[in-house]
């Protein structure tokens, strides 16, 4: 409860001034004069006048309820309504071989898996959906609102479930696919791959191209350390080795890919830096949420000001009937 005119408690301060004349004015009325009152002493005082306090608590009482009343208290009742404006979102994964280089912790697919999953937990109304690519790519989960769903699915992925090879283009042009119909204002692919286009009839540049002409941006993420990287493979004889290979990202082409649609290119070289760039495409397309609130105020003031004007009235007819004094 809220009081929109609370300057009217000031009178409170007046309050027991009012109370003490009330009480004073009974206490120093005129009275009948009489020879002797011992035995009225001896009586002892009648139910009237141990009531006489009656009004004065009354008229105290009633007007502070009015005082209360003058306050105006209210009842306010916040509507509030949001409106989210929801990005699509294609993430686009790349599967090959390679990304089991150990230059990540463990390596850079389950590293990237898990900042994947952390990215999509914290989304709240964009359509997320999972491509995965090696040779071929295919479409591992539409674009949806069920995140639990859309997480159980990122967890299935593997690698070497894929023909190896890296086809950076036709998974474009299948994320493309995937946005075109969509009736979201902003629509996004985050592609990440730690490799050449090597595979596939179509470029990463011409799939950039479409992307551009339905207005969907394509953030590029490279994975790998500068140089080489720890890769282990399995040996028919020898068994499981560790060897050093080369990180051969064609970053101009990513480049060139993010800059076409409006986009932008990262290079993430250890796990932090991932996140951190996931964090930040994050930023780069949150969702837009408007909010609007009302206002209801119910007025209060009757529940206080009839009974107060009650009480004063019960104080004058007590104080003319019952508690009336003589002379």
């Amino acid at each position: 409860m809220e009081f929109a005119q609370p300057l009217w408690f000031l009178l409170f301060l007046f309050l027991p001034l009012a109370g003490w004349r009330s009480w004073h004015a009974r206490r120093t009325r005129p009275a009948m004069r009489f020879s002797t009152t011992a035995a009225a002493q001896a009586a002892g005082p009648s139910w009237r006048v141990r009531l006489g306090f009656l009004p004065t608590v009354l008229r105290v009482a009633g007007l502070s309820l009015v005082i209360v009343a003058l306050a105006r208290p209210q009842d306010r009742n916040v509507i509030r309504e949001q409106f989210a404006e929801g990005v699509d979102i294609m993430m686009v994964l790349d599967t090959s071989t390679s990304m089991r280089a150990e230059d990540f912790t463990p390596n850079r697919f389950v590293a990237a898996k898990s900042v994947g999953a952390d990215f999509i937990a914290g989304r709240t109304s964009d359509r997320v959906g999972l491509i995965v690519f090696a040779a071929n790519a295919y479409t591992q989960a539409p674009l949806t609102l069920d995140y639990d769903f859309l997480q159980s699915m990122l967890a299935e992925v593997e690698v070497g479930v894929i023909e190896d090879g890296t086809a950076i283009g036709t998974a474009l042009a299948m994320a493309v696919n995937r946005l075109k119909d969509t009736e979201a204002k902003s629509k996004v692919i985050i592609l990440l791959t730690d490799g050449q286009n090597n595979r596939g009839e179509l470029s990463p540049e011409t799939a950039a191209e479409v992307a551009r002409t339905i207005g969907v941006r394509i953030y590029a993420i490279g994975v790998g350390q500068h140089g080489e990287a720890p890769f282990v493979v399995d040996h028919p004889f020898a068994g499981r080795q560790r060897r050093m290979v080369p990180v051969e990202i064609d970053e101009e082409m990513l480049q060139a890919v993010a800059d076409m649609t409006g986009g932008k290119y990262f290079r993430a070289t250890n796990n932090r830096a991932l996140k951190d760039i996931y964090d930040e495409i994050g930023e780069l397309e949150r969702t837009k949420i408007e909010e609007r609130s009302y206002l209801d105020y119910e007025e209060r003031y009757a529940e206080f000001l009839f009974p107060g004007l009650l009480l004063l009235l019960l104080e004058v007819v007590i104080s003319t009937t019952l508690l009336r004094r003589f002379p």
